[in-house]
């Protein structure tokens, strides 16, 4: 795949864990194992030395903050009742103490694992670095454009649990991957409702360019490294909506860039109508669809639009 890449005129950015995980790490308490961090760091140390020279950029850690992240956004109970049964009952099949497979946690092993995710970061940076020293390391992160309505207090709690720890730890890292979907807007009790004219995406969050910008601004603000938006992109069956959503939301990026925050790059997310973990093929991010009989590919208008900016190298 990165031969391939370089053979299109393509700069690879690796991640070298989104989300998954073996079984036996899984089984043997996964990102709470405080074993994990030298295990990843290992890893990482192979992978980079085997096919490290040919990549441009590195990610170790896909949204290590999404667990953090969900506490937020009101699932209903028996969503997390049924993941610790699923948890016990691995755990029990496979004779361990603990089963955690990849970011899939009880809400009570956050913190832990918070601490075990943020070793495991600087062990496998320190790994990659140490096989190809001149290889651009950082991580991606969720960050969604938090916005105050009024009081500050919900927003900026939001922030301090979500995302601050990881802001801060990044200030070693060559730059900082952002993937923002969405903005939410809290007041002093919780989460305001979006606007009732407000287009939605297959969510059924609303659209909201700004939010790009907007996300890039605060991650910048907080952790001081160079930006490489590593995710981006709208879920939704209408492609009229994501031809509609992709030059505002580039121009808000501009607007950031031109304020002085370096941005060295952007993704959409994604090329193909992918599988989305437990949403399985029902979300569209794609700027081409897939026949999934045959695995036909065939490109959206957004691929002509987004394919037009990218040749400009401007809107």
């Amino acid at each position: 795949m990165i031969d391939g890449c370089r053979e299109r005129g393509l700069t690879p950015l690796v991640t070298f864990n989104h989300f998954t995980c073996p079984r036996w790490f899984a089984a043997a308490g996964g990102w709470l194992n405080t074993q994990a961090p030298q295990q990843f760091a290992r890893y990482c140390a192979r992978a980079a030395g085997h096919f490290g020279k040919r990549i441009g950029y590195a990610t170790t850690l896909n949204e290590p903050n999404l667990m953090r992240l969900l506490q937020w956004f009101g699932l209903p109970p028996q969503v997390f009742e049924l993941q610790r049964a699923m948890l016990a009952a691995a755990a029990k099949a496979l004779g361990t103490p603990q089963f955690t497979a990849g970011n899939v946690i009880n809400a009570d092993d956050l913190d832990q694992q918070l601490a075990v995710l943020l070793a495991a970061h600087k062990a496998g940076r320190e790994a990659i670095k140490s096989a190809v020293p001149e290889l651009p390391v950082g991580v991606s992160l969720a960050l969604i454009d938090d916005q105050a309505v009024g009081s500050t207090v919900k927003r900026d709690a939001r922030r301090a649990y979500c995302y601050e720890p990881w802001l801060e730890a990044v200030r070693n890292d060559d730059f900082l991957g952002v993937q923002n979907y969405e903005r939410a807007q809290w007041n002093e009790t919780g989460a305001v409702p979006p606007p009732k004219e407000a287009p939605i995406n297959g969510m059924g969050s609303e659209i909201y360019p700004p939010s790009l910008g907007n996300a890039v601004r605060y991650a910048h603000s907080v952790a001081r490294r160079p930006i490489i938006v590593t995710e981006h992109g709208l879920s939704t069956p209408d492609d009229a909506l994501r031809v509609a959503f992709l030059a505002p939301s580039l121009a808000g990026l501009k607007a950031a860039m031109d304020e002085g925050i370096p941005v060295k790059g952007y993704m959409h997310w994604s090329l193909l109508d992918n599988f989305e973990w437990i949403f399985g093929y029902r979300p569209r991010l794609g700027l081409f669809a897939v026949d999934r009989q045959t695995f036909k590919r065939t490109a959206k208008p957004s691929a002509a639009v987004y394919g037009a900016i990218a040749r400009r190298n401007g809107l």
